[in-house]
């Protein structure tokens, strides 16, 4: 039977690249001289924005995005927090998405049901399986999620006939 996988993820590779690109960006860029200003990434899924004043986080946030789309990135992958300011400093956690929640899942899930295609939809930890007796059902399937506004970028792999 026909097969494949909903994953939500997002290559650190070009995170990391796109993230060098922007404290290059930052480091040359005028309104920026003489600050402290950088994007650093922790525990591999989340950025730190750091700057001296909250519009600073900002504008950074605007380079890392456009960065980051650039190296075909999704942006909305990115789940930006609270700007914390101490003193003569401004920071942001960023987090990056990776994988699809279990509420988000059973949300896929529904959907795919209620199209009336038949499929059956089970869930694999942080990816969805979704199989079928045709292909063309699956094909169904995937532009009725491409379509679909979920908030998380998705990508479909492991396709199998």
């Amino acid at each position: 039977m026909p097969s494949f996988d909903v994953v939500s993820e997002v290559d650190m590779h070009e995170v990391n690249n796109a993230l060098d690109q922007a404290n290059r960006e930052v480091g040359t860029r005028f309104d920026f001289k003489g600050i402290a200003a950088e994007f650093t990434l922790n525990d591999g899924s989340d950025i730190v924005v750091t700057a001296e004043v909250d519009f600073q986080v900002r504008q950074m946030l605007e380079i890392l995005r456009a960065k980051l789309v650039k190296r075909n990135v999704d942006t909305k992958s990115l789940q930006e927090g609270e700007i914390q300011t101490s003193g003569q400093k401004a920071t942001m956690v960023v987090k990056i998405q990776q994988g699809i929640e279990s509420e988000l899942a059973r949300k896929i899930v529904k959907l795919v049901k209620e199209t009336k295609i038949k499929v059956q939809t089970a869930i694999q930890g942080e990816k969805l399986r979704v199989t079928g007796k045709s292909r063309d059902d699956l094909q169904q399937v995937i532009a009725m999620l491409r379509d679909a506004d979920l908030g998380i970028p998705l990508q479909f792999e492991n396709f199998r006939d």
